[in-house]
């Protein structure tokens, strides 16, 4: 059975970064896009950024300030977050998506990794 696990996630001050990983064991991801959402306290789940086999894309708070990549030979996606903001505050997780376009539904979810800027 697939599964998803993020880490990377802790406490770190604004300003600071951040670089998430989500390892996926069981079948290869690699013909699948990969989403990061993420839930900050007290707010719905929202879309951060996704990838697939030709494009990224990115939600506009993400935009120039987080990349998303990955490395199919260890079936893993990154999330890389710079310039932290405490907004930025929130459970992060990934989940892959039904097919290889990024606009299509979710089929696995993570667990989530925590997330807290803050001075």
């Amino acid at each position: 059975q697939t599964q998803l696990v993020e880490s990377g996630g802790g406490l770190v001050r604004p300003g600071g970064s951040l670089r998430l990983s989500c390892a996926a064991s069981g079948a290869s991801m690699a013909y699948r896009a990969i989403n990061w959402f993420r839930q900050a306290p007290g707010k719905e789940r929202e879309y951060v950024s996704c990838i697939s086999s030709s494009i990224t894309t990115y939600a506009d708070f993400a935009k120039g300030r987080f990349t998303i990549s990955r490395d199919n030979a260890k079936n893993t996606v990154y999330l890389q977050m710079n310039t932290l903001k405490p907004e930025d505050t929130g459970v992060y997780y990934c989940a892959a998506s039904l097919s290889s376009v990024c606009s299509s539904g979710i089929a696995f979810w993570g667990q989530g990794t925590q997330v807290t800027v803050s001075s």
